[in-house]
């Protein structure tokens, strides 16, 4: 969500004192490139998004707690799309089975489960539950998946990789001046969202092209120093050649000279 101040965009309030807008993002995997991007008022939830999207059979879709729905997941499971997701602290569910797992990886549990609460009805089908307890700072998460062939290992891999997500929106605002918006209107907003996805995926397209493994934020940056040099843009990332160097200095100092 984008923040914004009420008194200058009362038309976007989701609270009393607060308004915003929301972008909504499904991020691609591949490049983790922005491959549905939907701006709505803050007071929109991102269920009812997810709810509108069609994806393809053998998707894997991660998504995080604020996005729990179970008659969802039941619809997704009758496409034959993936989900990963965390178990809520209060959800009721039956363990109806267990498997042994390799703890040393991290894995404490995995399990098939079913949900007995009072949304049981929304999701009759079985869930995988994965117990996995990082090694590095032990913190125990808890996973829910429809896909069953899936190492537990891998699925906390999965939901990891969702951090993307917000790497993807905090780029947007700190690098591509998302976090201001010059007008008021919803038209305004709108056009500064959408011209700095452009940008984004420009970037991304032409740091592809050339191959440079530098990261986004810094090949940026680079680039309007250099908006003026004459050269390939490889050049900008490469070390300097010396002789040349050299040669320029002395034709300054001669220059200088006379």
């Amino acid at each position: 969500m984008v923040s914004r101040c009420l008194s200058l965009f009362p038309g976007a309030s989701c609270r009393r004192t607060k308004a915003g807008v929301r972008v909504h993002t499904l991020l691609d995997h591949d490049g983790y490139l922005p491959a549905v991007v939907s701006i709505s008022p803050a007071r929109q939830h991102e269920v009812k998004k997810a709810r509108s999207l069609t994806l393809p059979q053998g998707s894997i879709v991660v998504e995080d707690l604020g996005n729990t729905d179970y008659a969802r997941y039941t619809e997704l499971s009758r496409q034959q799309v993936f989900f990963v997701t965390r178990q809520k602290r209060n959800a009721v569910y039956k363990v109806l089975g267990s498997r042994k797992v390799n703890k040393k990886q991290g894995p404490i549990a995995v399990q098939t489960s079913r949900l007995t609460g009072a949304k049981a009805w929304e999701c009759p089908l079985p869930f995988r539950r994965s117990v996995y307890q990082d090694p590095e700072t032990g913190t125990r998460l808890v996973f829910l998946a429809n896909h069953f062939r899936l190492a537990a290992k891998t699925i906390a891999d999965v939901y990891k990789d969702r951090w993307q997500i917000e790497s993807f929106f905090r780029f947007l605002k700190q690098n591509l001046k998302v976090k201001a918006f010059i007008g008021n209107s919803d038209n305004a907003i709108m056009t500064q969202i959408y011209v700095a996805l452009i940008a984004y995926l420009l970037l991304c397209y032409i740091k592809f092209l050339c191959s440079i493994s530098v990261s986004l934020q810094t090949f940026m940056r680079i680039l309007p120093l250099n908006l003026f040099r004459t050269c390939k843009i490889q050049e900008f990332f490469e070390p300097p050649d010396l002789n040349k160097v050299n040669i320029l200095i002395s034709e300054q100092l001669s220059l200088a000279l006379a």
